[in-house]
């Protein structure tokens, strides 16, 4: 099995990829896989850590060849607000969850979830099902990925979190 030599970022390289990789978020979060293109090719990604592969971006085979990572259509709402203002504190409760967000011009996406989907529509947002690749922000500080994690957050508390970033909020 062919091994990946180097992950090129999305914009980076030009030309046809030799084949293509279709995967959802989460499968693009990866340290170690055996990853099927489309076309056949067979690689193996063998990484010291787990990166978070973007839509676009390109994996560069021992042998030179290019394989494309491509996003997966995943069911998703479109959050939209009356305002920069409204559209920004849904932002800051979305956050608040540490709930993978993408930023799209004028909109927020996320992952279907009806609880999430209450609590945009009481803060005033409107919001449309959608099918699209989802393509969230990285971490801050560079990290690469957002987990989110399943606790209230209605009361001030220091805790570890169980993506062993220990860290506190002040709500």
């Amino acid at each position: 099995m062919i091994r990946v030599a180097e992950i090129l970022p999305a914009g980076s390289w030009e030309g046809a990829p030799d084949d293509s990789v279709v995967l959802d978020r989460e499968d693009r979060h990866r340290r170690r896989a055996v990853l099927d293109g489309a076309r056949g090719t067979q690689v193996l990604l063998d990484l010291p850590k787990a990166v978070q592969l973007r839509h676009g971006d390109g994996l560069k085979l021992e042998d030179g060849r290019l394989v494309a990572i491509l996003a997966a259509a995943e069911e998703l709402v479109e959050i939209e607000a009356d305002g920069f203002d409204a559209l920004l504190r849904i932002a800051w409760h979305l956050g608040n969850r540490h709930l993978p967000t993408q930023l799209v011009p004028g909109a927020l996406r996320i992952r279907r979830d009806h609880v999430i989907e209450d609590m945009v529509t009481r803060l005033g947002g409107r919001m449309s099902v959608m099918t699209a690749p989802f393509d969230p922000e990285g971490g801050a500080y560079g990290h690469g990925t957002v987990q989110g994690h399943d606790h209230p957050h209605d009361h001030g508390h220091g805790h570890d979190h169980a993506h062993g970033q220990p860290h506190s909020h002040d709500h």
